[in-house]
């Protein structure tokens, strides 16, 4: 399915939300998310790519779609394909020229979404990244064995790919679409990794990245998706993309 085209002369903003387990969340964050894109007069989307999540996130998408129409879609997948791929799957159908990722958990809160936007209209800036680590950004409801563990994966990051950017690992950004397909062609990470991957080829390609300091607040319902195998992958991640950039 091919998909729409955006009304000319005005942004549209499609949202990428990756969800598994997410049936508690996914209420809130979409409700919060029409909530902030009307109020701000901004044309949106939101494509809900589910991975066969068995808590039933599915029927409650589809119950959101027929209470948002026409602005939610569910892009059902077969199983848990991971994050990286379900961003490229839901690109595939998104009508809109601006596109935001995000998590359904509300560790990205929606109201941060209009100063990406104005930051980005303001430099005409390929991409907006919210930041933890700059700013008075901030982390909240996390543990310090998981503060540290994250800031030190930043670091070494930092310190190995010299990227520019101050939270290499965040997940909530704003890109102009044609920028994201492009960087989705010559970017093979799909896992965790991915996020850097796309912020060090950004850099490698010459594209221009803002940040906006965002508040990251640990996940209301639901468990984390982070284990000790992602952590090995992300340093391996790094690792790669030192060696080939």
């Amino acid at each position: 399915m091919a998909p729409a085209k955006p009304s000319s002369g005005k942004d549209t903003y499609s949202v990428i939300l990756p969800t598994f387990n997410e049936r508690q969340n996914l209420p809130i964050i979409t409700w919060l998310l029409n909530r902030t894109f009307t109020e701000n007069n901004l044309d949106w989307e939101l494509i809900i790519v589910d991975d066969g999540s068995p808590d039933g996130t599915q029927e409650v998408a589809k119950q959101l779609m027929t209470a948002y129409a026409p602005h939610v879609q569910l892009q059902a997948r077969s199983g848990k394909l991971g994050l990286g791929t379900a961003y490229v799957h839901g690109l595939r159908f998104a009508r809109g020229n601006r596109i935001v990722i995000m998590d359904a958990d509300f560790s990205h809160h929606p109201k941060f979404i209009p100063q990406m936007i104005a930051l980005q209209r303001a430099h005409d800036y390929d991409i907006v990244t919210g930041t933890r680590y700059a700013g008075d950004g901030g982390v909240y409801g996390w543990d310090l064995k998981r503060k540290l563990t994250s800031k030190g994966a930043n670091i070494f990051a930092d310190t190995v790919l010299r990227p520019g950017v101050s939270d290499l690992t965040g997940s909530f950004r704003l890109y102009k679409r044609s920028v994201l397909e492009k960087l989705f062609e010559s970017t093979d990470a799909r896992g965790f990794t991915m996020q850097m991957a796309l912020a060090v080829t950004a850099k490698a390609k010459g594209y221009s990245i803002g940040e906006v300091p965002i508040s990251f607040v640990d996940r209301v319902y639901g468990d984390s998706k982070l284990g000790g195998e992602e952590i090995v992958e992300y340093a391996k991640g790094v690792l790669q993309l030192w060696w080939s950039t």
